[in-house]
């Protein structure tokens, strides 16, 4: 497994950022496995995997790049940039544009833990890297960047919340598959074999991306080390939103409460409950005092924020008419936030 030696002082001052290039490359990760893992993700790749198919049919040595650069083990460092706070897509990019060629290739050669073929021996990859990227940001992700802002950034509410209930420990412990808080400052960032990395004294942030993805990456210097992991929303379509709503549950509670009831299977702000349900702000706060009284949701504060979330009595209402226990609804084009 790999970790990292993180002390109590980096810890603390870790947060999470957003990243519109960590969202780009995670939707380029999923365009080259071609298979999604939710209704969603199903359907973005029936809207744009033809087109990015034939793309890389039409340019051969790209298509070469890019399966050498996502290896089975590893990803090609040249690719991953650490995110940086506020940073633009355009600013990310412009950083693997920028990347050395020679470092290029060597990040490829480890990524395929082998010789480079010999069409991927030249001085243009991380030109050729910038400008897929470019393609998969303008055509897939930046149409539809501020729902998937809103989702990303629904998750980070949720876990910032959970840091306060149980300690970065929890959150860590939960962010994807093969991350673990191994204690005495050990925090397993995957499965793979590689030395521990100190550290301890850099900057650690986390990074969500609404694909089912993720992946670490580190700059040295700037001593700067990043864990881009999968939100807990899922991206969907209007139409599967709608379907989302069990036929019962909206019958006895109406269909937009039945929804906002749905939605906070983790805790979510009026304002994010607004956005995720296209309902005003005094349509959905009137919702949520009929939920409070009839005790299915609680509030709590969480710094300058009043979150709301489901009650005992809800999560088996919930799961009751859905006939599921995790009570997980995807929306497309909203979040699903899983409990």
């Amino acid at each position: 497994m790999g970790w990292w030696q993180v002390n109590a002082d980096t810890l603390a001052g870790s947060r999470f950022l957003l990243s519109p290039l960590a969202e780009t490359f995670a939707c380029l990760k999923l365009l080259h496995a071609g298979v999604g893992r939710h209704p969603g993700e199903q359907a973005w790749l029936a809207a744009h995997l033809p087109v990015y198919r034939r793309l890389l049919a039409d340019d051969p040595v790209t298509a070469l790049l890019v399966r050498a650069g996502l290896g089975k083990k590893w990803i090609a460092d040249f690719l991953t940039p650490t995110p940086r706070d506020e940073e633009s897509f355009e600013e990310g990019v412009a950083r693997v544009r920028a990347a050395d060629p020679g470092q290029a290739r060597a990040h490829l050669r480890l990524s395929l833990a082998g010789p480079l073929p010999v069409a991927l021996e030249r001085d243009d990859l991380p030109e050729r890297a910038a400008r897929l990227l470019e393609y998969v940001w303008a055509e897939t992700v930046r149409p539809c960047w501020d729902r998937r802002r809103r989702v990303l950034e629904a998750d980070v509410v949720a876990r910032t919340a959970q840091v306060g209930r149980g300690g970065w420990a929890a959150v860590l412990d939960a962010l994807r598959p093969g991350t673990h808080w191994l204690g005495e400052n050990r925090f397993q960032v995957n499965l793979h074999e590689y030395p521990p990395q100190e550290v301890s004294g850099a900057q650690l942030v986390l990074v969500p991306v609404t694909p089912q993805a993720g992946w670490v990456s580190w700059d040295d210097p700037p001593h700067r080390y990043a864990v881009v992991y999968p939100c807990a929303g899922a991206l969907a379509d209007t139409d599967a939103r709608r379907a989302s709503v069990p036929a019962g549950l909206g019958t006895l509670l109406g269909r937009t409460r039945a929804q906002v009831l749905i939605l906070l299977g983790s805790p979510l702000s009026t304002t994010q409950l607004t956005a995720l349900t296209g309902q005003g702000l005094g349509s959905v706060g009137r919702h949520l005092r009929v939920l409070l009284d009839a005790g299915l949701v609680e509030r709590r504060r969480a710094g300058r924020s009043v979150l709301y979330s489901r009650t005992g009595a809800g999560q088996v209402l919930v799961e009751a008419a859905s006939g599921v226990g995790a009570g997980t609804v995807p929306s497309l084009g909203t979040a699903s936030i899983r409990a």
